[in-house]
C-alpha cells in the first residue's frame, strides 16, 4: 500500500546546530502514527519541515508517493497538511471564528466586506462537530489555555486535511476535552485522515496510537506496533539507556514542626478564589490538585501579585507581606514558574544566558549601569550543566530551544535567584518522560535543601509521586488536604466537592467524608 506521507533522509541545520540528521517517517491513511522522542530529539522541526515552515537542507517528501515540494505553511494547506502547534499561534484580540478563518474569511457583495454572521455560523459548525460549547464571538485573549488549545484544533480541522500533526494537542486538557478529542480523532481516522501524534503521556499512546516511530539527537531509530510494545523498550529507545523508577527519591515524609515558610489566609478574588487559606513548611512540597478552572492557576498568580486579591493576608516567614506586583513577591522570596512559559516565563528573542539572569539582573550590574558579562556567563553556564539545559551556548536564542530545555530555563532563573518559596504551575507540561525524571529529582532537592515547594499539575501520578500533602480544590474553594499517601479516587472525591470552605487544617483531609470539622 502506498504511503500517504513518506518522508526519508530528511537533514536540517541551524547556526551551530544539527537539527535533523537522516530522519524518516512513513504515515499511512487512517493512520494514527505516535512520534516520540526527548525533547530536543528533532521531532517539532521534522513536522515543521513537513508543514511548510523550515525548508529541509537534505532528503525527500512524497505525497501519495509523488515528491513534493513543500515551500510555506499556505504551500502545505493546499496540499492538505495542516499542523497543531505545542504553542499557541492565535491572536487574542480577535474572535475564536476570526482566528479560525483567518485570511480565508466569508465576503458579502460588493466582495470586500466580511461576512460576520456566516464566518461565526461555520465556526459554531465545528465547534458543534467537536461537541465544544463555545461562543464563536469571544475574543481569544479572553480564553483559558485549555479553550485556547480547542480553538487551535478547530482552526486544523476547518482546512479539511487529509495529513493532521498534533503536537502535544492535550497539554492543557482536562480529562473530559481529552475524551472528546479523541472520539474526534476516531472520526477523522475512519474519514481517512493520517494524523502524525507527538505526545508524551504514554497512557494517550497506547489509547489512540497505531503504530510508533521513535527519534532520539536528530536521528531516526525505529517503527514499532503501539499497542504491543511495552512502554519500558519505547522508553529506552528514545533517551538510549533504562529510565531508573525515580518514585522511590521521591519524599515519604516532611518535618511536621519545620518552619512554616508560607502561609495565605481568606484570599478571595471574585469567583475565581474564595476564602481559600493554606500554608507551607520548610523542605515541604504542598501539590495542588484539581479540575481545569479549579482556581489553582489563580491562587498562585494572585500569591505572585500578577492579579490583585479583593482580600485577604499573605505571610512569609510569619511576617505579612503585601504582595501588590510580582517585584513584591519576589523582593520577599517568592518564585513562580507560570504555566505559560512562552508568554509569562521568559523573553523568547532573549538568549539563554540573559534570561537566566533576567530576575537577579541588581547582582550583575556594575558602574554606570553596564552588565557584568563574564559574571553572567559563569552563573548561565553553572545551570546549564546542572540542569543539563541542551543548548550550543548560552547566547543560543530561547526560541530556538525545544520546549523542555525552555522550561528549564525559567528554573535556572528561580534558582538563580535564590527564592526560598518556589511555585510551580505545570512544571513538566510539553515535556518528555526523561526531563520529567531530571525534574523529579530537582524538585525533591529543592525541598531537600530547606525550600518550600508548591506544584500544581493535571497530573494525578505526578501529584502523588511528589508531593508531601496534596491541596485540592474545586470551583475556587479549597475543599481539602490530603497526605501524600493519598489514592487518586480520594482526590477526586475532593476535585468534584462543590461548595467546599476553601479553609483546609495542616493535617489529613478536611473535611473528611460525610463529617464535619
Amino acid at each position: 500500500m502506498t504511503a500517504l506521507v513518506a518522508m526519508t533522509d530528511i537533514g536540517k541545520s541551524f547556526p551551530g546546530v544539527r537539527a535533523l540528521h537522516k530522519a524518516r517517517l512513513e504515515l499511512r491513511s487512517g493512520e494514527v502514527h505516535a512520534l516520540m522522542g526527548e525533547n530536543g530529539a528533532g521531532k517539532s522541526t521534522l513536522m515543521k519541515i513537513l508543514a511548510g515552515i523550515y525548508a529541509r537542507d537534505e532528503g525527500k517528501i512524497l505525497l501519495d508517493g509523488k515528491p513534493v515540494e513543500i515551500g510555506s505553511p499556505r504551500q502545505a494547506q493546499d496540499l492538505g497538511i495542516g499542523i497543531i502547534h505545542q504553542e499557541l499561534n492565535l491572536m487574542p484580540d480577535l474572535t475564536a471564528a476570526q482566528n479560525i478563518f483567518i485570511g480565508r474569511e466569508p465576503r458579502k457583495w460588493p466582495g470586500f466586506l466580511l461576512d460576520e454572521a456566516k464566518l461565526n455560523a461555520q465556526a459554531a459548525e465545528i465547534f458543534a462537530a467537536m461537541h465544544l460549547r463555545l461562543d464563536p464571538r469571544t475574543p481569544v485573549g479572553r480564553l483559558t489555555i485549555a479553550r485556547q488549545q480547542m480553538v487551535e484544533i478547530a482552526k486544523a480541522l476547518s482546512h479539511r486535511s487529509r495529513v493532521l500533526v498534533m503536537d502535544e494537542p492535550t497539554a492543557a486538557l482536562n480529562d473530559a476535552e481529552i475524551n472528546e478529542l479523541f472520539a474526534i480523532i476516531g472520526k477523522l481516522k475512519a474519514e481517512g485522515v493520517g494524523i502524525i501524534y507527538i505526545s508524551h503521556k504514554m497512557d494517550e499512546l497506547k489509547r489512540i496510537a497505531d503504530r510508533v516511530t521513535v527519534m532520539r539527537d536528530g536521528e531516526y531509530i525505529g517503527t514499532m506496533p503501539a499497542k504491543s510494545t511495552p512502554v519500558d523498550k519505547i522508553i529506552s529507545m528514545m533517551v538510549g539507556r533504562a529510565l531508573s523508577d525515580d518514585r522511590a527519591a521521591a519524599p515519604a515524609h516532611a518535618d511536621a514542626d519545620a518552619e512554616i515558610m508560607l502561609e495565605v489566609s481568606g484570599l478571595n478574588r471574585g469567583s475565581e478564589i474564595r476564602d481559600v487559606s493554606f500554608s507551607v513548611r520548610k523542605g515541604e512540597i504542598l501539590g495542588f490538585a484539581g479540575l481545569m478552572g479549579a482556581g489553582r492557576t489563580e491562587v498562585a498568580r494572585a500569591i505572585f501579585g500578577a492579579d490583585r486579591l479583593d482580600s485577604g493576608e499573605i505571610f512569609v516567614c510569619g511576617r505579612k507581606v503585601d504582595i501588590r506586583k510580582p517585584q513584591d513577591a519576589v523582593r520577599a522570596g517568592i518564585g513562580y514558574l507560570s504555566e505559560d512559559r512562552k508568554h509569562f516565563g521568559l523573553a523568547v528573542g532573549m538568549d539563554v544566558r540573559n534570561n537566566i539572569a533576567m530576575a537577579s539582573l541588581g547582582r550583575f550590574t556594575g558602574p554606570g549601569g553596564l552588565l557584568k558579562e563574564a559574571a553572567m556567563h559563569e552563573a548561565a553556564t553553572r545551570y546549564i550543566g546542572q540542569l543539563a539545559i541542551k543548548t550550543p551556548s548560552d547566547k543560543q536564542e530561547a526560541r530556538l530551544l525545544s520546549g523542555g530545555n525552555q522550561q528549564k530555563i525559567v528554573i535556572a532563573k528561580w534558582l538563580l535567584r535564590d527564592c526560598e518559596i518556589l511555585i510551580f504551575d505545570e512544571p513538566t507540561r510539553g515535556i518528555d518522560v526523561g526531563a520529567k525524571s531530571e525534574i523529579y529529582k530537582l524538585l525533591n532537592a529543592l525541598a531537600g535543601q530547606g525550600r518550600a515547594v508548591i506544584v500544581i499539575s493535571s497530573e494525578l501520578p505526578e501529584i502523588l509521586r511528589l508531593s508531601h500533602r496534596i491541596a485540592v480544590m474545586c470551583e475556587g474553594r479549597l475543599t481539602g488536604v490530603l497526605p501524600g499517601g493519598a489514592s487518586q479516587e480520594e482526590i477526586m472525591q475532593l476535585a468534584t466537592q462543590r461548595g467546599g470552605s476553601g479553609k483546609a487544617s495542616e493535617g489529613g483531609i478536611w473535611p473528611a467524608q460525610g463529617e464535619s470539622r
